[in-house]
């Protein structure tokens, strides 16, 4: 009882950290629909303790404002009408303080309630909440560099940049043919899209120790590869066109010397580090520019054994779909993950921004193909 109370606090604490560094006009602004505001994060974070768990299994729990789950259910269809997404920076009202206030009310009550009665199910829906957290502690810092990235004076944040310096190695792993075991194994969490453990027959590949650094993408730049339509999917090549993309989101061209902004301000692009904040769109197109492609989730999985991987979310070439025997757990919580596998890429590994203990190599994230503000890389095949 006391290790999981413990562990929902310090999370719980951990969301506040980390908007230590933010003055209230930040906790409001939505620079976009994807990018959801600091103060929407903290309400919807303490929104999913109180409706999933408070409510049920709390005797006698009185919620702490009725408007509350209008205003900060994400997409739970099950449980009512809510707001907009785009429209969620035009929360002005209820203020920061109110926010902070409901986190302070949920977490009393949790506190109670773990200390007084944990079932099996409060158990596992409060490990599922404190995972969720975490989910949108890394939504937070990109979703709060996206807003500030589009201020001109480029606001620095913190001293941490979540850039990674440089690859710690090179060269080719090579993975014989063979059938391997895919999905989750264990009593560990993991989220149910990792269930359905099954076999898949991979043909042999290699796959490269390195990341794609910032060179080694300047040189695709300078060979004019966001103009020739050779590299680029025909969906790509409409998104690039409509959007004028011509690098990386957040670089820009200073003097004939590329810049990027980070969460420690604008600095010059180093060409050493780990390339960040690529599509889909784009990783498929440098992978065909290169001469290779990229890996599918399953060959990633494999190789991630011998693998350094967790400085930036990785790029596959495999579209977000049910593992065999996948089921949808019953209630709002089987919304969390099935009904959006459609349309969407996965992606592997970790970011520096993502929390800590909340990766493992079964871990299955997922975008849309033309997703730039996550903290997304590429790892080549071949």
């Amino acid at each position: 009882m006391q290790n999981i109370l413990s562990y929902f606090q310090s999370i719980r604490n951990q969301s506040k950290e980390l908007c230590k560094p933010l003055q209230t006009e930040d906790y409001t602004p939505q620079s976009a629909e994807f990018a959801s505001p600091p103060k929407w994060h903290l309400a919807h974070t303490s929104w999913f303790f109180e409706e999933m768990i408070l409510k049920t299994h709390s005797k006698n729990y009185q919620v702490f404002d009725n408007s509350y789950s209008f205003l900060f259910n994400s997409y739970y269809n099950s449980i009512g009408e809510r707001l907009e997404r785009k429209n969620r920076g035009l929360i002005t009202r209820p203020s920061i303080d109110n926010i902070y206030e409901y986190r302070a009310y949920v977490d009393k009550n949790m506190t109670a309630l773990l200390q007084s009665n944990l079932s099996k199910e409060i158990e596992v829906l409060t490990i599922l909440g404190i995972n969720h957290e975490q989910q949108h502690q890394e939504l937070l810092i990109t979703d709060l560099k996206y807003t500030f990235s589009c201020n001109p004076i480029y606001p620095k944040y913190s001293k941490t940049n979540y850039i990674h310096a440089q690859n710690k190695s090179n060269g080719w792993i090579e993975i014989p043919e063979g059938a391997y075991n895919i999905g989750h194994d264990g009593t560990d969490f993991c989220y149910d899209n990792e269930h359905g453990k099954h076999r898949v027959f991979l043909e042999p590949f290699k796959i490269s120790k390195a990341l794609v650094t910032n060179a080694d993408y300047i040189k695709f730049i300078n060979d004019n590869g966001y103009e020739q339509v050779k590299y680029w999917l025909d969906d790509a090549w409409h998104w690039l066109k409509e959007n004028k993309i011509k690098s990386p989101l957040y670089w820009k061209l200073i003097d004939g010397v590329w810049h990027q902004y980070t969460l420690s301000g604008l600095q010059t692009v180093d060409p050493k580090a780990i390339l960040t904040h690529i599509s889909y769109y784009e990783a498929a197109a440098y992978a065909f520019w290169a001469g290779y492609r990229l890996p599918t989730e399953f060959e990633w999985e494999i190789a991630s054994r011998q693998l350094d991987w967790g400085s930036v979310w990785e790029w596959t070439n495999s579209a977000y779909l049910p593992y065999p025997n996948f089921k949808i757990a019953k209630g709002a919580v089987g919304e969390y993950n099935g009904k959006f596998m459609v349309n969407l890429m996965v992606l592997r590994g970790a970011s520096l921004a993502t929390a800590k203990n909340h990766s493992r190599n079964t871990y299955r994230n997922f975008f849309s193909p033309s997703t730039q503000w996550q903290f997304s890389g590429i790892r080549l095949a071949k």
